[in-house]
């Protein structure tokens, strides 16, 4: 009984951990396998949990975006792409061919390689030098400020960015997003936007494939802790994204940048001192 209590706190952490990191440019992926690794919750179950749970967080902005994700169903047949809808779905599904084939060629190396301190920590310390200097040369002056002006030629180059979260976790597939976005023209409001919307299609087409993958494995309990996580990280986002939209309204997506290299050389450090295993 007391193990089961301890096992459900620790998933009640790691959906919190979800819910606060899965839209923010600081890798949901690094956070939950460093947190899981602190945590003790680790072997193929945790890589499992760590993938569904990222669908209760994706949720949230179906219900936050309902609005404009119901106007885009009303208008999505359109044969001349030119309604909302139709060019929006248009877009989330070139943005997603790059991604989605590059994840299946790369899924099992990746899996048994890279989910792991050593090269996340290594992911949110690159990836954080690096939307400093793309922020730094990219994010004034763009000119695509709504996502129903994103070209195909723009939503495709996203897609090609949203391959290195896929082929290195930890990179975290929201900055990859955001800062294809500058590089393509986008605001970061747009580009944040776009990258919400893009990670349902992601999402509920990885959660599903692994889920049909791993079924007949998951035991009653291993169930329990999955709807546990995917509550939490649910009601976590829905908090995280609308502060986080605001903010990008106001400042600079610095700080985030400063936190994962900062969050990374911490594990750097407590992996080289042999503190937690890489």
């Amino acid at each position: 009984m007391t193990a089961n209590i301890l096992i459900i706190i620790k998933v009640i952490i790691l959906g919190i951990v979800e819910g606060i990191t899965e839209f923010l440019p600081v890798s949901s992926t690094g956070h939950l396998i460093m947190f899981s690794d602190f945590l003790n919750f680790t072997g193929d179950f945790s890589k499992l949990f760590g993938i569904v749970i990222q669908l209760g967080a994706i949720l949230a902005v179906v219900v936050l975006f309902w609005d404009k994700l119901l106007h885009s169903f009303k208008t999505i047949a359109d044969p001349t792409f030119k309604s909302f809808g139709s060019k929006l779905w248009r877009n989330l599904i070139v943005a997603f061919i790059p991604s989605g084939v590059i994840g299946l060629l790369a899924n099992k190396f990746v899996n048994a390689h890279l989910m792991a301190v050593l090269p996340v920590s290594l992911a949110l310390l690159v990836g954080g030098i690096l939307m400093i200097l793309v922020e730094n040369k990219y994010r004034n002056g763009n000119g695509t400020k709504d996502i129903a002006d994103i070209t195909l030629k723009q939503a495709f180059l996203i897609g090609c960015f949203q391959c290195i979260s896929v082929v290195w976790p930890g990179f975290s597939r929201s900055a990859s997003t955001i800062m294809g976005g500058w590089i393509v023209g986008l605001t970061t409001v747009a580009a944040a936007e776009f990258s919400f919307f893009l990670a349902i299609p992601t999402m509920f087409i990885a959660t599903g494939y692994e889920l049909i993958k791993n079924m007949s494995s998951i035991t009653a309990m291993q169930g329990i802790e999955i709807a546990i996580g995917f509550v939490v990280s649910f009601i976590v986002a829905l908090f995280v994204v609308e502060k986080f939209m605001n903010f990008l309204k106001k400042r600079p997506m610095r700080i985030f940048a400063i936190y994962r290299i900062a969050f990374a050389v911490i594990f750097l450090v407590l992996a080289a001192t042999r503190v937690i295993n890489v």
